[in-house]
């Protein structure tokens, strides 16, 4: 198994579920749409854990519609367009996250972030968060032609980050991060602690290492206590 970089470079994170937690907006958001077609709540952690599936898999779980569905595109337009009006509202940095991100400027460590979430809503969110150090890379599907497992946009961070992926760490809460770092050649992390559903295993991800807790990640890339 391999271990962290002898020397190294940058951490590129996940956004949903591993940076941020912005599971708690989504709960608003599935439960608002429900209730606009007179269903029930649903529970709450079963919403948290399909947050990483991304909208497709949340208007799926919301309305019990399948994508083939006529009317499914209009119902997925409907759940962005509420989620637009509580983006950043809740989320929040993970605790421990904000040390690390200082951590890393004290040792001259770059940072950045691969997600597979839209840029008209990752931005948005970023700059409510109004993060510092600011990460030196956001590569969004946009800016990609095939977007994560595909190893492209850890490529790009890289690039941006004037890095090797032999020096970089990419951390992530769903196996298709695991499979883009690996993919890309660098040691890869499984943030257990992020948006994991209960059918799961993370154990079967072929993650490099395993976290259970943000708060333990600066000990981990960093070994401080």
């Amino acid at each position: 198994m391999r271990e962290l970089p002898e020397k190294l470079r940058a951490v590129i994170f996940d956004l949903d579920g591993t940076l941020v937690d912005t599971a708690d907006e989504f709960v608003v958001v599935v439960q608002a749409l429900r209730a606009e077609h007179g269903r029930e709540p649903l529970p709450a952690q079963l919403i948290r854990s399909n947050v990483s599936n991304g909208a497709r898999a949340l208007t799926t779980l919301a309305l019990d519609l399948p994508e083939s569905a006529p009317e499914f595109e209009n119902k997925r337009l409907r759940l962005l367009e509420l989620y637009t009006e509580v983006l950043g509202t809740v989320a929040s940095l993970y605790p421990g996250i904000q040390d690390l991100l200082d951590a890393f400027a004290e040792r001259n460590i770059r940072w950045g972030i691969a997600t597979n979430k839209p840029r008209a809503y990752t931005e948005p969110l970023l700059a409510k968060l109004d993060l510092s150090p600011a990460p030196g890379s956001v590569v969004c599907p946009d800016d990609v032609t095939d977007r994560k497992p595909h190893p492209e946009s850890l490529y790009l961070n890289c690039r941006h980050l004037d890095c090797s992926p032999l020096n970089s760490v990419y951390i992530g809460d769903h196996q298709r991060d695991i499979e883009a770092g690996r993919r890309a050649g660098m040691v890869t992390i499984a943030a257990t602690y992020g948006y994991i559903e209960d059918h799961d295993d993370p154990d079967s991800w072929g993650a490099n290492l395993q976290v259970d807790c943000s708060s333990k990640l600066q000990a981990l890339l960093l070994g401080d206590e």
